[in-house]
């Protein structure tokens, strides 16, 4: 089972921030049956640094005892178009063509029209685009109609498990239901910044059903 959005990496976003708190992360991973981990850091201001994330994935790797890594990103849409969309084919999953992009939580109706535009030029580069936390957006809380126009347009979408406690941000929990209610979820990730989030994920994985299977990989 994939977890596909995990802030595990040590010291260089609001995840673990060492690397005995990643090493402990890893085995609550494995404690609720993950079998492996796409580590995808932030990349959003003030966490971005391109060459200092790929040490720490190769440290943690170094000290996994062979569990399964895969570099991955969480890719801020502002932070994307700062870049430049040439930064894409930097920061997608190794081995797959799988593109975890973050929207903003505060994003209104009307930012959906450059989000378009941003995931068909990524389609069009070749990419899936999974969305990350789609219940923690503003304008899909107000309108849940847009998720379902993200999944036409062949966007995956992924809950993060903390919903089940509300979320990050308190107000999770109910548009999550709902998206899972349409069967709008392809997947389910622990989003992980701490060893207690693998515990949410649990209970997720019990609890809800993705469009395929529980947490479906």
């Amino acid at each position: 089972m994939r977890d596909l959005h995990c802030h595990i990496l040590p010291g260089v976003d609001d995840g673990a921030p060492d690397l005995e708190a990643s090493l402990a992360m890893l085995e609550a991973a494995k404690r609720v049956g993950i079998t492996s981990i796409v580590c995808t850091p932030h990349v959003r201001d003030p966490y971005f640094d391109y060459e200092a994330m790929l040490e720490a994935f190769d440290l943690l790797r170094a000290h996994a005892g062979g569990f399964p890594l895969t570099m991955g990103w969480e890719v801020n849409h502002a932070k994307l178009m700062e870049l430049g969309m040439e930064w894409a084919d930097r920061l997608h999953f190794d081995g797959t063509n799988e593109f975890l992009l973050e929207l903003s939580s505060r994003c209104h109706k009307h930012d959906f029209e450059v989000y378009e535009r941003t995931i068909f030029e990524l389609q069009g580069k070749g990419y899936t685009v999974i969305i990350a936390h789609p219940e923690r957006y503003r304008a899909i809380q107000e309108d849940v109609g847009l998720a379902r126009d993200l999944v036409r347009m062949g966007c995956k979408l992924q809950a993060s498990a903390d919903f089940v406690a509300g979320g990050r941000l308190g107000k999770e929990k109910r548009p999550a239901k709902r998206l899972f209610d349409e069967n709008l979820y392809s997947y389910i990730a622990s989003d992980a910044h701490r060893v207690e989030h693998y515990d949410l994920f649990a209970e997720a994985k019990r609890t809800y059903r993705t469009r395929g299977a529980h947490a479906r990989v």
